[in-house]
């Protein structure tokens, strides 16, 4: 099983900047592009940003010009920096691996008006 740790999740006021990491291993982080989801109360998974092997960086229009995705070569790990929050924008979010199919545990994101 893939291992997928995500930190960095917490409360914070609309406005405010957080900034999320998922850590794996060197094989998955070499390998594998990796992605960030998030789920709302009572609403489905869905996709916020992703980043290839190369670099390449695709974006929700959700949260597009707001967030930032990036690959941290030394830690094996890719980081979501979350920037001019929304209280739309509270949801658990996932670290994602596409093949294998794998998610992390998730971290709670709050923003509050």
């Amino acid at each position: 099983q893939v291992q997928l740790m995500e930190s960095g999740g917490g409360s914070v006021q609309a406005g405010g900047s957080l900034r999320l990491s998922c850590a794996t291993s060197s094989n998955i982080f070499s390998n594998n592009a990796l992605a960030w989801y998030r789920q709302a109360p009572g609403k489905s998974r869905e996709f916020v940003a992703i980043i290839t092997t190369g670099g390449h960086t695709t974006y929700s229009d959700s949260v597009k010009g707001r967030f930032a995705i990036s690959r941290d070569n030394t830690n094996n790990s890719v980081h979501l920096q979350m920037n001019s929050l929304k209280p739309e924008d509270t949801a658990i979010y996932y670290c994602h691996t596409y093949h294998p199919d794998d998610w992390g545990q998730g971290t709670q994101v709050t923003v509050s008006s």
